[in-house]
């Protein structure tokens, strides 16, 4: 099956108009929030509740419990609308939607309690938690501290990072635990430079119980890509492409809607601009300007020719059912992410430091934007020197990251 087939098929059953006028409804909401939410570190509950109504939430789950299918190129343009006009909202967005990917690899029993029962679902993967056998000897007990919980303060399932023995395993390993958020508490320590809106506070779990059918054995998957308990569609595109890959492909879609934004801001500012110190002339005018619009758009368009090639990797591995990557490919996508956030930074920086101070005041939307990108490039998935350094080591034959 070639790719374009591969997205007519998926697309035959989706009204991809409808999907992006939601994705823009979403994004004008947040956008009208955004000072508010800024200030306040958190969005209302308006923002959590149109994502879950719009059915986003669901875009990536098993068509089993009622996923979508959808395919990879307009799942791409929904999470860049919505970040065109609110990058913690497009953040958001993505989160919900990719967080159902692991709740895919439970067990099936874990699947069924979580997919049937509902709500939206929040993770820390940090492998941080402390977990002891019960004595019922089928369950678990996990206590710890988490910071950087994303979409918490509105999800009703949190998986957590802990490094623990599995009945059948011999040596400790890196699973997820799944639980209600009424077994954990919020810890309200949201105060970042951006993503405010995002309220990505801690939570904080004392001897809370968690069953087997609830642990995403995260290590096996990322090794074998198979989920636990069988009793999955192989050839559902859910199960179909490395775990890993496509659970981090969402943050440059986020990076570059933020981007485009700062963009067309740019063009619209230095329309309407006049600078008293060179007689009042118009700085559209001027080549300084020029030059840099056109450096801006073409680092744009490069960094969508990248996302092009993800979604191209991604795609290929669904049509051949690849769950495991080779290590230069993985890195390969880890140094892409790298590379667009990066990027995306330096456009914001490019488009604040040359609108000089009408862009600095505080709220202001190339200021709001350029510390959201600053916040986003900073998540380990794709801080560029690892990133570079991870595929580096891979095109010399050597091992790449442990785990992006």
């Amino acid at each position: 099956m070639a790719m374009n087939e591969l997205h007519l098929e998926n697309n035959e059953k989706l009204n991809i108009a409808d999907l992006l006028a939601k994705a823009e409804a979403i994004g004008k909401l947040a956008e009208s929030e955004a000072r508010e939410a800024d200030k306040n570190a958190q969005f209302s509950d308006k923002i959590a509740k149109a994502i879950e109504e719009a059915g986003f939430h669901k875009l990536m789950r098993p068509k089993k419990y009622g996923g979508s299918a959808i395919d990879l190129k307009t799942y791409a343009n929904i999470i860049r609308t919505v970040s065109r006009h609110s990058i913690a909202a497009g953040w958001l967005t993505y989160f919900f939607s990719i967080h159902e990917t692991w709740a895919a690899y439970l067990p099936p029993k874990g699947r069924d309690e979580i997919f049937g029962q509902g709500g939206m679902l929040a993770d820390v993967v940090a492998p941080l938690g402390k977990v002891e056998a019960d004595k019922d000897g089928e369950g678990y007990r996990l206590s710890g501290n988490w910071n950087f919980c994303s979409g918490v303060l509105w999800s009703e399932w949190i998986g957590l990072g802990a490094v623990m023995k599995l009945p059948d395993s011999t040596e400790p390993e890196y699973c997820l635990l799944a639980l209600p958020k009424s077994d954990l508490k919020v810890v309200k320590n949201w105060d970042t430079v951006g993503l405010r809106g995002t309220g990505s506070n801690g939570v904080s779990v004392e001897n809370a119980y968690v069953p087997l059918h609830r642990i995403f054995p995260a290590a096996r998957v990322l090794g074998k890509g198979l989920p636990p308990g069988g009793e999955y569609d192989e050839n559902d595109s859910a199960y179909r492409r490395p775990f890993m890959s496509l659970f981090l492909f969402g943050f440059p879609l986020v990076a570059i809607g933020g981007a485009e934004r700062l963009i067309s801001l740019f063009k619209e500012r230095t329309e309407k601009r006049h600078r008293v110190f060179k007689g009042g002339a118009n700085e559209k005018e001027s080549a300084s300007s020029q030059r840099v619009l056109a450096e801006l758009k073409i680092k744009l368009n490069t960094l969508e020719g990248l996302v092009d090639q993800y979604i191209e990797q991604l795609d290929s591995w669904q049509i051949e059912g690849t769950t495991v990557s080779g290590e230069e490919e993985r890195e390969r996508l880890f140094a892409l992410r790298g590379h667009v956030a990066k990027s995306a930074v330096d456009i914001a920086v490019k488009t604040m430091l040359t609108l000089g101070g009408t862009a600095i005041f505080k709220g202001d939307p190339v200021e709001l934007f350029t510390r959201d990108l600053l916040a986003l490039a900073a998540h380990p998935n794709h801080l560029y020197e690892d990133a570079m350094a991870a595929y580096g080591s891979t095109l010399f034959g050597f091992e790449g990251h442990a785990v992006w």
